[in-house]
């Protein structure tokens, strides 16, 4: 078995733009069953839409656009990288993440390629197993995965190939946290974003906090609305099983209250109770932030 480490680098504008967001560069590192490096494949890809990277991308990556003017498109490239990964007989890809996968499938379906080898690929997504073994519940990128780990950084982060070495050697480190068969997934079609799922988050907490009983209905009706379109019966299902399972967790302890705010927080307390609190209150209060489309 082969473990191919996969990064991908991607221009667009996110959230500002109706235009999709492209891979720009694909890097991978092939690792043999004893995790040892074995090949490497690389390559920039010319995007179609945003033809010119944008300031934060060519900063981030460090990426020539002059070189991005001479790179092959999309369908040449990933062809020839469905020839290299043909090279192993098997394999498991490995991601920093759940992005990486998702935007070769959205660009395969774009330049309408046969997606069914992407769909059927088993992959870990190491940053989960990283984060469940550190007892961590925020995102780490590699670069800190790899201070904490006591590994020297090489090479360029957020180039596709150098993210891609860094990322083997966090999986050599934390191979042992693996589970081989419950870390496996397979890439699946979502229809609602990670803003879109924060608010419905918050707007549980929230009505936790306030021990108020929300359901599905009052939460379409007093939150969503006109927030969320939810004419997609896909998004909409989504959605209602992401807000089920949300519910079904215990409450979150409250935070501790330092004794300078007890006050303020009792004052707080019987100005709500004074203006009786319901779902209206719910749906005045939920705020949404800007998220990534990946949770």
């Amino acid at each position: 078995m082969d473990y191919i480490i996969l990064d991908i680098e991607f221009n667009g504008r996110k959230f500002a733009s109706e235009l999709p967001m492209e891979v720009i560069e694909i890097g991978a590192v092939r690792l043999n069953d004893a995790l040892e490096a074995v090949d490497e494949f690389s390559a920039l890809i010319k995007p179609v839409y945003f033809s010119k990277l944008n300031s934060f991308i060519k900063k981030k990556t460090g990426i020539p656009q002059e070189d991005i003017d001479r790179a092959e498109g999309f369908v040449p490239v990933i062809r020839s990288f469905l020839a290299w990964l043909g090279r192993s007989e098997a394999c498991r890809f490995v991601t920093w993440g759940g992005e990486d996968f998702k935007r070769i499938v959205l660009d395969t379906r774009m330049h309408k390629l046969d997606d069914a080898y992407w769909m059927s690929a088993v992959y870990y997504d190491l940053l989960k197993v990283y984060l469940r073994s550190h007892g961590l519940t925020n995102d780490v990128s590699v670069e800190a995965a790899l201070e904490e780990l006591g590994i020297a950084s090489e090479g360029s982060a957020h180039r596709a190939l150098d993210d891609a070495r860094m990322t083997a050697e966090i999986f050599r480190k934390t191979f042992a946290k693996l589970d081989p068969e419950k870390d496996a997934k397979q890439y699946k079609d979502t229809f609602s974003n990670a803003k879109e799922r924060r608010t419905v988050k918050n707007a549980i907490r929230l009505a936790q906090s306030q021990k108020f009983a929300m359901n599905w209905e009052l939460l379409t009706e007093h939150v969503l609305a006109g927030k969320i379109d939810l004419s997609d019966p896909r998004k909409a299902a989504e959605l209602k099983a992401y807000f089920e399972a949300e519910t079904a967790k215990p409450p979150r302890p409250p935070k501790p209250k330092s004794a300078d705010r007890q006050g303020e927080t009792r004052e707080a307390g019987a100005k709500a109770d004074a203006e009786a609190p319901g779902a209206n209150t719910v749906e005045t209060d939920v705020g949404e932030q800007s998220a990534e489309d990946a949770d």
